[in-house]
């Protein structure tokens, strides 16, 4: 026990049994949940839902995007250069097709949700429609985003999510006429909720000064970001269009990713839409998913600390190879950015972003920063390739240049995660229609039981 030298008394912690106990429990949770590896072999359990491959269990049907790594070649997977379509059009058909033009988002959101390109009149007008709806009201922001403000900004965004149920007349309809009007209202506040959520956050907890700027209306969603995020409220013609061009790529991944399955699996049980997007959002917030892309650009701050020289490959690579061997950074053995569940020898969106990248770190002159990130990528690769003894190929996924691109923006990286949920709610809503449009069964995947049965002991036999 601890004394007090002043009284010379043991100082009693009040709480001191209440943390004993919840030990106690904790040893009692570890020991007895454990299960044996060897049974998910033995009863073919597909763990996380993926075959001995890694690859993903077909769980269902969609229209809605399509993750290609495979060639089928004489009835043989062969590893390909990753392609991603957007209904019937390949990403980056799309991106190029938008060279020179705002409002890219919006496009591609209605591309998602309608499921072809609109033309210029049905553009203006879904433009208009978002907004219009691109607001939220004093009582709003004042009593769920201001007060009890979250230094995580995916709660606060969930929890506003959450009451924006509040706010609708008619929050229970899950007919596919309301879900799609409840869809794009989410789709245009989900950038005022986040951006709001910091600034709470910033004048709550770090003692900052308090501003809100509401958007504009001409402005596209990556300009009123940039927009509202700025104390002058300016930004360059290439930042906005960098940050339009990622939102373009973060929006939509399949069906099978954690965040929108999540879609699925709580939609097919009937909940409203505010339930079911508030559970995207919980998803995306582990690090595993969403959250990878701050933890990539933690991981290159701590390479820079202990490579001085950016140019010293050999340097890199015996820091690398301690991530790898779990003797450095977070001591997971994962080097954040790099592999991917789907992807082999290339992530077309990782493709993309690397070059709105290069441009960006030109026009702000940090291409030696940039340099270094590519020779991370590339070093890396052929470390895990080497100390896992890889026989397939392994890419760098979106992740790894997200993060450089959102510090080049001046986004705080509070706000990293939450402009991935921004732009990934045009997927989502369009997951949730298509399950509501199906009819589909509620989800329910089975799980063995592998304990033993035992007969009922008498409390006062234990």
């Amino acid at each position: 026990m601890p004394i007090d030298i002043y009284n010379d008394k043991e100082i009693i912690d009040p709480k001191a049994d209440e943390k004993q106990l919840l030990e106690e429990l904790y040893d009692t949770c570890l020991s007895e949940g454990k299960i044996d590896p060897a049974l998910y072999v033995e009863y073919d359990v597909k763990r996380g839902l993926r075959d001995s491959s890694g690859k993903g269990v077909l769980t269902g049907l969609t229209e809605i995007s399509d993750v290609v790594s495979y060639n089928i070649i004489d009835g043989k997977k062969i590893p390909c250069d990753g392609r991603l379509y957007y209904h019937n059009y390949n990403i980056v058909d799309l991106v190029n097709g938008f060279e020179g033009r705002r409002h890219n988002f919006e496009e591609t959101t209605y591309l998602l949700l309608f499921g072809k390109l609109p033309n210029a009149d049905q553009l203006t007008r879904f433009d208009k429609l978002i907004s219009g709806y691109q607001n939220l009201s004093n009582n709003f922001t004042r009593d769920v985003i201001m007060k009890a403000p979250s230094s995580n900004i995916m709660n606060a965004l969930q929890k506003s999510v959450l009451t924006l149920y509040s706010y609708d007349d008619n929050p229970e309809d899950i007919s596919a006429r309301n879900v799609l009007r409840q869809s794009i209202q989410i789709i245009a506040k989900m950038p005022l909720i986040s951006v709001y959520a910091y600034c709470a956050y910033k004048h709550f907890k770090l003692h900052e000064s308090l501003m809100i700027r509401n958007p504009l209306p001409e402005y596209s969603t990556a300009e009123n970001i940039l927009y509202m995020l700025r104390d002058n409220g300016e930004f360059t013609p290439l930042e906005a269009d960098v940050l339009d061009k990622s939102l373009v790529i973060h929006a939509e991944h399949g069906g099978g990713n954690n965040s929108t399955f999540t879609t699925h699996v709580v939609t097919s049980s009937g909940t409203d839409t505010y339930s079911a997007v508030a559970a995207a959002i919980a998803s995306l917030k582990g690090f595993r998913h969403g959250g990878a892309n701050m933890k990539t650009k933690h991981m290159l701050e701590e390479i820079k600390t202990h490579v001085l020289d950016w140019h010293n490959e050999s340097a890199i690579r015996e820091y690398v190879t301690k991530i790898v061997d779990k003797q450095a950074f977070d001591r997971t053995g994962l080097v954040y950015g790099i592999g991917h569940a789907v992807y082999t020898r290339s992530d077309p969106r990782e493709i993309i972003l690397k070059k709105y990248a290069k441009k960006l770190a030109e026009e702000k002159g940090r291409s030696p920063e940039f340099d270094f990130y590519d020779r991370v990528e590339r070093i890396a690769k052929e470390v895990i390739a080497e100390r896992r003894h890889l026989f397939k190929p392994i890419c760098a996924n979106v992740d790894f240049y997200s993060g450089f691109v959102y510090d080049m923006l001046r986004i705080p990286e509070e706000l990293f995660t939450p402009i991935f949920a921004i732009s990934r709610i045009s997927g989502w809503s369009a997951h949730r229609l298509e399950e509501i449009i199906n009819n589909g069964k509620i989800i329910r995947p089975a799980y063995k039981y592998v304990a033993e049965h035992l007969d009922y002991i008498p409390l006062e036999e234990r």
